[in-house]
């Protein structure tokens, strides 16, 4: 489940919380996603722009337009896959997090 916005790093931790949001909700969508056993044309594009997420999310802030345009991509490979949805939406809601200043 996604933390509130409200919630800080942990002590001694540098580390933006928006990030970690997206790196664990894009995290859970690429497992469930490999465990999904049905093909579908465009799961190769929502493997790929999940690997871009997750790179974008170990590198530190992710830029925006990229992060949407992924977001974007993923959304529309994979949205009509109904036991992926709830994954979906926690990686949309991570991505919104950047709309938000960061917490410090």
């Amino acid at each position: 489940m996604l933390r509130s916005l409200g919630q800080r790093p942990v002590t001694g931790s540098d580390e933006d919380p928006r990030v970690a949001e997206l790196r664990t909700a894009v995290s859970r969508l690429r497992r469930e996603l490999a465990a999904h056993p049905a093909e579908f044309p465009d799961r190769g594009i929502a493997e790929d722009e999940l690997a871009a997420l997750a790179a974008m999310a170990v590198t530190g802030i992710p830029e925006i337009p990229r992060l949407r345009r992924s977001l974007l991509l993923v959304a529309g490979a994979i949205g009509s896959v109904s036991a992926l949805a709830t994954s979906l939406a926690d990686v949309r809601s991570a991505v919104d997090l950047f709309r938000e200043p960061p917490l410090r």
